[in-house]
């Protein structure tokens, strides 16, 4: 039957073409103009750190995956229409006379260049859309480097599974892509023009049809082949043992990789079955060998591992997977930097001479940290903040400076500006953006010291010591600053854009705001982007959506720009191959403010290495931190120093681990961004802290990684956990268990050390127990910098049982000073705090130490330091102060019951369960002790009643001044209460 002539299209007009042209330049305006102008703004940003470099790398290399990918997809698509179109049958058969195709084929006919080129085009940009985001792939491929070690199955060097295999895989799943839309499109094609027709027995195929859509297939089948050769080295990464080891098993090596290679044979043969079909017009041979190829797979590839794993491996697993173990036990402690650990016994039993040892400590005991950084900040806030535009971040930070020849740990914070802070008109465009441009000062509190440990009667109390060197005292607490002025900070957000610089005279910029006597300080550093002519003027407008700056007569010649103000961001921007620590710190270094980031190189793609998510393992009960993506590494180096000057916001990166193949991969990527590690400054080198997130994937691999044997490995006895945070009760972590204690930074000495070194420390207990298994530490002093070492307990019985941070919890807790004392004070409307739980490895034992904080329920109150829980061995110490508390628990006297109350405060404490097994006082009087039949203590007793009367009278009235005195004749009777018992006849 002839085929019907095609009905054509009315024509457009001239008008109409060009409206449609114009319609068409203002959507891709739309959809392109806000990337265009992120992108340009972008290109001025990687101008001010020195990081053009980079930012041209990124982009040619994904405009050329752009278009490499884009022209692969889309030309397969065009050549397999095309071939579909040429080769179409000269007559088409009708079906009828209402053919629903012939509408269909009609239109395409009319715009056969409309469709020819445009469904290519259209598949063409979504692919190469898509591909592009794989830029880091593709450049590692190009400039990877020898790991130097080898896989124990193949004997590749590790080299081509982190930079090679990624690739190939990459590249094969767009390979298949493309053949498919290909084989969519032809098939499509065949079927419209008539070249397979269902109609009639078992349809119609011409042999044009048949030779392009069997090719195709061919092609897709031999493509199937090269993947199931490439299968093979991906069963190294295998999780069918997940999560107790990753990394190829007794059934991948005995069954899934002969399966591999059986499949690929059949693969090949299965294609030139195909590749036969095609041309020898029999479309039997190709049925045949594709019902080959889906029963071998099911048999091969996954009945026969099958039942070996369930018939073989399963019952006898210890022994037919130890090999594997021992292989994935040797590639993790590689991947994760756990080879060099060094384990020591420690029974944890007190030394007979333990008190005497305690006593004449001079480096741990000394440095005990009182202050926690996690719960300071609005005490910071309050007595260091000035004026209210001033804050801190929700954590404070730990460093260790050397004031006056003394070396020790300090609590540090940047005095920055806070845009949350800003009332009523400071929160203007030109108050927010020109005047509150920047903080000022670096606050510095010496950790193990509080305000009454000061000698002198000008002593107030459970505060800390903090000094702050800023425009008008730089040299405050002895930690010279040069320059304290800070522009870049943790508490800039993505709104908090600074415009300084700019015309002077009358009329002109506002000053800046330094303090209330200097308020028209003008920006002098090289940071910020120029937005002195009016083509960036638009553009930051149009990015902000903010009129102002294209019209506010403040902004003119000298004026620039601030933006991207966050330290991790600028980081985690200029280096985005680098995975940012969510902790960064400020330290002085030569005098200036210097934000101090650590970068990671991570991948998973080592063989057999144990795989874990990142997001997971480094979350904690620590708030105030970045909490990093959930993304599965199986290895990670800290790589890479950053620092972010606060004034400049100069982004300098230094080389930290001179051998890590990824780092040098990178460094042959980006040359010349990453300064070598000689080039590091010995004052910064004096601050560098091992990195927390590293720290907590090392110690949640060496709860299971520090077990030698596999068979033990396998049976998991041995395995220890990080302990549940006893100080965050009710805490839990998505899964239901208690949120994971963090880590802390201490400077103290370890057993084996000859001194103290500022280090990161954690607890490690027992496999779903609460006593103690291990304590890990690792050092951050220049001449051990990452150091590990692990004091391991006995935990099968030859030794005594020693308590873990919960079971210590619970006793400190249950202590009947501090039992009754906290109910008095819950019930004066004051919260109760836990600080910190330090453990701390001394006289052959573990001292524990937990500072108490105080805070009254009304606005802007703060914690106050109150009390200290000690507890060493069996014995628990509990007083005002940390020599008290210590002396309490050596010598076994109790800690006197007259608490030291906070300040009032804004945060809330935990409630303990603990509390509810001491009796509840229904009114003050009942926490007074009762009368002793002599006169002293009468006397006492009748003081601590008054002196708790005035007390609740100062809370209530919130009179600082009256809870001060009526503190210190409490804290008097108290004393006098108890010397009045022990004497005779007391």
């Amino acid at each position: 039957m002839a085929t019907r002539p095609p009905v054509s299209l009315p024509k457009l007009s001239r008008r109409s073409r060009i409206l449609l042209i114009i319609a068409a330049v203002l959507v891709l305006a739309l959809l392109l103009g806000a990337r265009l102008l992120g992108t340009y703004v972008d290109w001025l940003w990687f101008g001010e750190v020195g990081g053009r470099s980079v930012f041209n790398t990124i982009l040619v290399t994904r405009i050329v995956l752009f278009f490499a990918v884009g022209l692969f997809v889309g030309g397969t698509l065009a050549i397999s229409l095309m071939i579909a179109y040429r080769t179409r049958p000269v007559f088409v058969p009708l079906s009828g006379t209402d053919d629903p195709l012939a509408r269909y084929r009609s239109t395409v006919v009319a715009r056969i260049r409309l469709f020819g080129i445009g469904l290519p085009v259209i598949a063409g940009v979504v692919a190469g859309a898509s591909a592009q985001g794989d830029w880091q792939r593709v450049q590692l491929f190009l400039n990877g480097t020898s790991f130097g070690q080898a896989d124990a199955e193949f004997g590749n060097d590790v080299g081509f599974y982190a930079f090679d295999l990624p690739f190939y895989n990459w590249l094969l799943g767009w390979v298949f892509i493309a053949l498919a839309v290909g084989f969519v499109g032809a098939l499509i094609s065949h079927y419209l023009f008539g070249g397979i027709r269902l109609a009639g027995r078992g349809g119609q195929l011409t042999s044009s049809a048949r030779v392009q859509l069997l090719s195709t297939v061919g092609l897709f089948v031999l493509m199937k082949a090269v993947e199931y050769f490439f299968d093979r080295y991906n069963l190294l990464f295998s999780d069918r043992n997940a999560p107790l080891f990753y990394g190829a098993t007794y059934t991948d090596l005995n069954a899934v990789l002969p399966a591999k290679l059986i499949l690929l044979c059949i693969s090949v043969f299965c294609a030139i079955a195909f590749f036969a079909g095609a041309f020898l017009r029999n479309i039997q041979l190709p049925a045949i060998a594709l019902v080959l190829l889906i029963l071998s797979g099911v048999l091969v590839g996954a009945a026969w591992p099958a039942v070996l794993e369930q018939f073989s491996v399963k019952p006898n697993a210890n022994d037919k997977e130890a090999a594997s173990i021992h292989r994935n036990m040797d590639a993790t402690k590689h991947a994760f930097a756990l080879n060099g650990v060094q384990y020591d016994q420690y029974s944890g039993t007190p030394a007979p001479n333990a008190v005497q040892q305690i006593q004449n400590d001079k480096t741990t005991v000394p440095n005990i940290r009182l202050l926690d950084p996690n719960v300071l900040s609005p005490t910071f806030t309050q007595r260091v903040g000035g004026e209210n535009i001033y804050g801190f971040p929700q954590k404070l930070d730990i460093d260790r400076y050397t004031v006056n020849g003394k070396t020790q740990d300090y609590i540090v914070a940047a005095k920055e500006v806070d845009s949350n802070r800003l009332v009523d008109n400071q929160k203007s465009w030109i108050n927010r953006h020109l005047v509150y441009t920047h903080g000022n000062g670096f606050v510095a509190a010496p950790a193990n010291t509080i305000d009454r440990a000061v000698q002198g009667a000008n002593s107030d109390g459970g505060y800390p010591v903090a000094t702050t060197s800023d425009t008008r005292n730089p040299n405050a607490g002895g930690i010279k600053v040069d320059q304290p002025r800070i522009y870049y900070g943790e508490l800039s957000t993505e709104a908090d854009y600074a415009i300084v610089g700019g015309p002077q005279g009358s009329g002109q910029a506002p000053g800046e705001y330094d303090d209330a006597n200097h308020q028209s300080y003008r920006y002098e550093g090289g940071g910020g982007v120029p937005i002195n002519n009016w083509f960036n003027r638009l553009v930051f407008a149009a990015n902000y959506g903010e009129r102002n700056i294209l019209f506010s007569d403040a902004i003119g010649d000298g004026s620039k720009i601030m933006y991207n103000r966050d330290p991790r961001d600028r980081v985690s921007k200029l280096a985005p191959w680098l995975k940012v620590d969510g902790d960064p710190y400020p330290a002085v270094i030569d005098g200036r403010i210097q934000w101090i980031i650590d970068g990671y190189t991570t991948m998973d793609q080592f063989p057999y290495a144990q795989k874990t998510q990142f997001g997971d393992v480094t979350q904690d009960s620590l708030a105030g931190v970045a909490r990093q993506t959930n993304a599965s590494i199986n290895y990670i180096r800290n790589s890479v120093k950053a620092t972010v000057d606060a004034y400049t916001g100069k982004v300098t990166l230094y080389e930290m681990d001179t051998k890590d193949p990824l780092l040098k991969a990178w460094e042959k990527v980006f040359p010349g961004v990453v300064k070598p590690n000689a080039e590091i400054p010995p004052d910064l080198r004096d601050h560098f802290r091992y990195p927390e997130d590293l720290f907590k994937v090392q110690r949640d691999l060496l709860s299971k990684y520090h077990v030698e044997d596999p068979k033990a490995f396998y049976s998991t006895q041995n395995f220890w956990n990080v302990p549940q945070d006893p100080t965050q009760e009710g805490g839990l972590d998505p899964t239901g268990n208690g949120v994971k204690q963090p880590a802390y930074y201490v400077y103290a000495q370890t057993p084996g050390d000859d001194r103290a070194k500022f280090q990161l420390t954690s607890s490690l207990v027992a496999l779903q127990r609460q006593y103690l298994a291990a304590w890990v530490s690792v050092s951050s002093d220049p001449k051990d910098y990452g150091a590990i070492k692990v004091l391991r307990l006995p935990t099968d019985g030859s030794g005594a049982q020693v308590d873990g941070p919960v079971q210590v919890q619970n006793k400190l807790q249950s202590d009947p000073g501090f039992a009754q004392e906290r109910t008095f004070f819950t019930n004066n409307s004051v919260n109760i705090i836990f600080g910190n739980l330090l453990t701390l490895p001394v006289g052959n034992s573990f001292l524990y130490v937990e500072p108490v904080y105080l805070q009254q329920r009304n606005q802007n109150s703060y914690p106050q330091l109150a009390r200290v829980l000690v507890a060493y061995g069996n014995k628990i110490g509990y007083a005002p102060t940390i020599g008290e508390a210590i002396k309490n628990v050596l010598s076994g006297t109790p800690a006197p019951p007259a608490p030291v109350p906070g300040q009032p405060g804004t945060s809330t404490g935990p409630s303990s369960p603990s509390s509810s097994t001491a009796p509840p006082p229904s009114s003050q009087s009942q926490a007074v002790p009762p009368p002793g039949g002599s006169a002293a203590l009468d006397k006492a007793v009748g003081d601590i009643a008054a002196a708790l009367g005035r007390l609740k009278t100062a809370q209530q009235s919130g009179n600082f001044t009256d809870q001060g005195a009526a503190l210190q004749a409490l804290d008097e009777a108290a004393k006098a209460y108890d010397a009045a018992k022990a004497k005779p006849g007391g």
